[in-house]
């Protein structure tokens, strides 16, 4: 759920979201959007008649399948739940992988998915439409896939979240993989205190190449390991040179 609502703020939206339905007598699956103030006001924005990108982050924590749901509807079937059995359950957050390049103001990418590994684990979830050796190409939505997460609270879905941008690997093509990351790890987002003004006031791209102390200390150490062990190999190869009668032609 937001980090912003109340329950009472939830349940008004609810029942503006359900007002503004039946003002048109709609019938599928929709998705009606608000927009809050600093003053937690909320005003309708619009209201798209389908699912949206986001709709795995409900169903993550109710476990429901609205795509099932939807198509039930559309053979004039009736839903298999009722509103009163509907609970939420933990917290679940969602990312857009994006084939875009987060250090030049988001400019779609394109290219060959050279390599696409997925993360997997206890309430890790991807929505994709590509696989290893496909192309990104230029005609259509950026968009390679929906990574989410589901946690017991948010501290553990962000987590959990940023395990899982760690263990993707896309190659080829620049991603929002990173700049996902320096998201998730921002005090404004971890707090919930922040609005849609977030890439203005908090991202530049510069700040995607900045390293905290941490991971700095791990780079050095790492480091110092391969550059011990790499004299090591490189002195152990020459002894074996000056054996070898293969010297001459090992050398040219």
């Amino acid at each position: 759920p937001s980090s912003v609502l109340t329950p009472d703020l939830r349940k008004k939206m609810g029942e503006c979201a359900v007002a503004v339905s039946k003002a048109c007598n709609y019938s599928g699956a929709g998705t009606v959007e608000f927009l809050v103030d600093d003053k937690m006001n909320f005003y309708f924005l619009e209201m798209n008649t389908r699912l949206q990108v986001e709709h795995p982050v409900t169903e993550m924590i109710t476990g429901l399948d609205l795509v099932k749901e939807q198509i039930k509807i559309a053979r004039n079937e009736k839903l298999s739940f009722k509103q009163e059995d509907l609970k939420i359950n933990g917290h679940a957050l969602e990312v857009r992988v994006c084939a875009e390049d987060p250090r030049n103001n988001f400019l779609p990418d394109i290219g060959k998915l050279v390599t696409y590994r997925i993360p997997k684990g206890t309430g890790v979830r991807v929505d994709d439409g590509f696989e290893e050796g496909m192309d990104i190409p230029i005609y259509y939505d950026p968009m390679i896939a929906k990574l989410i997460v589901h946690g017991k609270d948010r501290e553990e879905a962000i987590q959990r979240m940023l395990r899982a941008i760690d263990e993707y690997v896309i190659t080829g093509v620049s991603t929002t993989l990173e700049f996902c990351s320096f998201v998730l790890k921002h005090k404004a987002f971890v707090s919930g205190k922040f609005d849609t003004n977030f890439i203005k006031l908090y991202y530049k791209p510069e700040m995607l190449d900045k390293q905290s102390p941490e991971e700095a200390e791990i780079a050095a150490l790492l480091g110092a390991i391969i550059t011990e062990n790499g004299t090591k190999i490189a002195k152990q190869s020459n002894a074996n040179i000056s054996r070898s009668k293969w010297k001459a032609n090992r050398l040219q």
